[in-house]
């Protein structure tokens, strides 16, 4: 039968009763489709292809430098599992109402293979248009390929420079951070903690760059460069330290780690107060909300949705942008208690 036979350009010119090069123009929407062709024979050829349902060999419209109008997103994480619902949703938000005002699809890119790698035998890639690239760390060698060659891509995220500057959206965590530590010492505390990663990704860089450096006359009386610990070893580490306050860089740790504290009969924030360095959209709080800020993922993603889009169809230079992340009050920031001497385990 003819329907199982693929459609193509030539197929709809002889339809429509124009030349292939009518086609092709029309199809791929070039300037000279609207200045050189008849709004009667550019509609002819329009409503011959609603009424076959053709779709353009994606290609072969690059290769006549045409576009696709689809963005690629790729994540080096999966992004549907729930363990990943809280990093990734709002991003995917934010990337969905942006294609869809600019007039693009979206092709949802998870590599091949085992492990995720957006350059491969099997990927679809260059299907795409460009690609915007979301994960809490980026594969270092495929960045510096894509930094070298004339994909458009945008990095949710900042991102370090990779034989050349990254173009990226990205969330403000350092002032934010410094922002809260000069909180906490406005309050009078002078001796904090910090629990969490310095190194990695660059946003924990970022986040650790803007405690430490607003730490300044207040004494950081213990670190801990590790997350997922036991929550009754922190709290033991804390409170044998004597810190008045503690920021965390994953929700997940103050969230248990105030839970032991209440179940020693300690009060937060009357006896050590927690700060949490970032939100998440779901959090399992016990009846409370953590003082932190709040990290703008829609906005983010919307912005570089944006931003791939000029690259795409203007060649538009590098840019970097980070955006602001607002305090968010919370109530588990307080003074410190003057009378507390007791150390407890």
């Amino acid at each position: 039968m003819a329907a199982a036979k693929r459609l193509t350009q030539k197929d709809i010119a002889q339809l429509a009763g124009v030349s292939q090069a009518t086609v092709s123009l029309v199809l791929n929407g070039a300037p000279a489709a609207r200045s050189r062709i008849p709004a009667e024979t550019r509609e002819r050829v329009e409503s011959v292809i609603r009424e076959t349902g053709y779709v353009a060999d994606p290609v072969a419209r690059r290769m006549v430098k045409g576009l696709n109008r689809i963005l690629g997103v790729f994540t080096y994480e999966p992004a549907f599992p729930s363990a990943q619902a809280d990093f990734f949703t709002p991003f995917l938000f934010g990337i969905e109402e942006a294609a869809q005002e600019l007039g693009y699809d979206l092709l949802l890119l998870t590599g091949a293979g085992q492990q995720r790698k957006l350059f491969g035998e099997n990927a679809r890639l260059r299907l795409a248009d460009g690609c915007l690239i979301l994960g809490r760390k980026f594969d270092n060698t495929e960045l510096a390929r894509l930094v070298a060659g004339d994909f458009p891509f945008v990095a949710v995220g900042r991102r370090d420079d990779a034989g050349g500057p990254v173009p990226y959206v990205g969330g403000d965590y350092a002032p934010a951070t410094s922002a809260l530590v000069e909180r906490a010492k406005a309050l009078g505390h002078r001796r904090i903690a910090y629990v969490g990663l310095c190194e990695g990704a660059e946003s924990t860089v970022d986040r650790w760059y803007g405690f430490s450096r607003a730490v300044g006359e207040a004494e950081l009386v213990t670190t801990s460069f590790a997350v997922g610990r036991p929550p009754d070893e922190t709290l033991d580490v804390l409170t044998g330290a004597g810190a008045s306050c503690v920021f965390f860089t994953e929700l997940a740790d103050a969230i248990r780690v105030e839970q032991a504290a209440r179940a020693r009969g300690l009060s937060v924030p009357g006896d050590l107060s927690i700060v949490v360095l970032g939100n998440h959209i779901r959090a399992e709080e016990p009846g409370r909300r953590f003082t932190s800020f709040a990290i703008p993922r829609e906005a983010m993603a919307r912005a570089a949705t944006q931003m791939l889009v000029r690259r795409v169809e203007h060649d538009a230079p590098v840019e970097q942008l980070l955006l602001p992340c607002e305090p968010v009050e919370g109530d588990t920031i307080g003074p410190p208690n003057a009378n507390k001497t007791k150390k407890t385990r």
